[in-house]
């Protein structure tokens, strides 16, 4: 059932701190941006003050290559908030980045039902929406495996 949302309702959005200013200006790009840490090499995401391996403070940013793979996936038909119901159902995933980090993104694209655990994906960074004044979204959509964009390369782990 879909119910009317209220002009009221203000579509929720990200929201920009000193340490992540630089992760959503890129996102404004199209880019996604992982952490890295100079001490141990480790990379993470979402961005900390800290390295969550080895807790050093000195952390670079490096560009991820926006490719990776599905590790769990819902398709979500009661929004958690209201201005999404128009956008329901959709697909909420856990990305397992080629990197190795994971991050919380929307798989868009493809008929939500099709989404399954181990599809390729790629980096589909969706434009942010200027009346709220936010960041853009960084989503994924399923990739063709023939493309170069969803090449996998082996990594040493």
């Amino acid at each position: 059932m879909n119910v009317p949302v209220p002009a009221l309702v203000r579509r929720p959005h990200g929201v920009t701190t000193p340490l992540t200013d630089v992760y959503w200006q890129a996102a404004e790009q199209g880019r996604l941006l992982l952490q890295r840490c100079t001490a141990c090499g480790h990379l993470q995401h979402y961005p900390r003050t800290l390295c969550s391996s080895c807790w050093c403070d000195d952390l670079t940013w490096v560009d991820a290559s926006g490719r990776g793979r599905v590790a769990t996936a819902t398709v979500v038909h009661m929004p958690g908030h209201p201005a999404w119901q128009s956008e329901t159902p959709y697909v909420l995933a856990l990305v397992e980045l080629d990197e190795g980090p994971r991050l919380m993104t929307n798989v868009v694209g493809v008929a939500p039902d099709s989404v399954t655990v181990g599809d390729r994906v790629r980096l589909a960074p969706a434009p942010g929406d200027p009346s709220l004044d936010g960041p853009a979204l960084l989503q994924f959509t399923p990739c063709d495996t023939a493309s170069p964009r969803c090449y996998v390369k082996e990594m040493k782990r």
